[in-house]
């Protein structure tokens, strides 16, 4: 059985298989797919993009899933709440079918999913559920059922401070850490974004949890250095990608102003151990996993 990929003084290295997203359209399995593509890249650790999981047709119409050119992906979009004449039946449609997928998928297809990837020797660190505000009630008993189902005690979530003061009871009752997602939007308060946003969610509940994404914060015009130096012990993960600052694009490992080594090497010296999960998300040359791998290699040196 493989070991946990890890850099130096074993940082814990991990990939979010929404860097996988490619692979949906393409002939066989994708929980197949995404364990061999982990493997292939000696990553034993992932966090679960719940469209992943998914019948591809589902994300026909997300924007994140159309080809990108290295532009911010508006998943964070993802099951937002209809707003006048911009939701066109097709996508509504296409929500519906979501929700629908949500309900009649029982525990036992999630069990048995979380004991595929634990056969191949890899951890399902978080199952990143899509925790939007146009979410049913039962809806989001399904995503913490899911969680829970898929062998994991951590959700992460592309979420709004509304649905995190939603979430606080169920997420005591199911025992499962809920951790918060940022994006770069400044626009809107009830965006995960700022730091204050954040101490906000934090004050909500002792099962809520950071997971802090270092392109977006940096892009936002936030320092993740003091950020993690003070916040270390309740952040779930780093999502490790690189944009340029004023909300720029995302581009390759180390050409962007993302502080990616800076942080690696805080996380290193100060033994946070905070598991760092790799996001390809800038426009790419070549398939997922060679880009990947090219990540991988950046994040491997830096921390040498």
């Amino acid at each position: 059985m493989p070991t946990k990929a890890a850099g130096p003084a074993s940082v814990p290295l991990g990939i979010q298989t929404y860097s996988l997203r490619e692979m949906l359209n393409t002939p066989g399995d994708m929980v197949d797919k995404m364990i061999a593509a982990l493997l292939a890249l000696g990553v034993t650790q992932c966090e679960l993009f719940e469209p992943t999981l998914q019948p591809a047709r589902l994300s026909r119409h997300a924007s994140w899933a159309a080809p990108g050119v290295g532009q911010v992906s508006a998943a964070s979009l993802y099951g937002a709440m209809p707003v006048g004449p911009r939701r066109s039946a097709e996508s509504l449609a296409a929500r519906e079918a979501v929700r629908q997928w949500r309900l009649d998928t029982g525990d036992a297809w999630f069990v048995s999913v979380g004991q595929r990837f634990a056969d191949a020797g890899i951890e399902i660190l978080a199952f990143n559920f899509l925790l939007k505000d146009d979410c049913t009630d039962a809806e989001v008993e399904r995503g913490f059922a899911m969680t829970r189902a898929l062998g994991t005690g951590l959700m992460t979530a592309s979420t709004s401070l509304t649905m995190a003061r939603r979430c606080v009871s169920r997420a005591e009752q199911h025992g499962i850490a809920v951790s918060m997602h940022n994006h770069s939007n400044l626009s809107d308060p009830n965006q995960f974004a700022t730091p204050d946003s954040f101490a906000q969610a934090l004050d909500m509940s002792a099962l809520y949890r950071i997971n802090l994404d270092l392109g977006h914060f940096s892009a936002a015009g936030f320092d993740a250095i003091p950020f993690i130096r003070q916040h270390h012990a309740r952040i779930s993960n780093l999502h490790i990608k690189d944009r340029l600052n004023h909300d720029g694009r995302n581009m390759p490992y180390g050409e962007g102003d993302t502080p990616i080594r800076e942080v690696l090497r805080l996380n290193r010296d100060q033994a946070y151990r905070i598991p760092c999960t790799l996001e390809y998300e800038y426009a790419g040359t070549q398939d997922a996993v060679s880009e990947l791998r090219r990540c991988l290699d950046y994040v491997k040196a830096a921390l040498a």
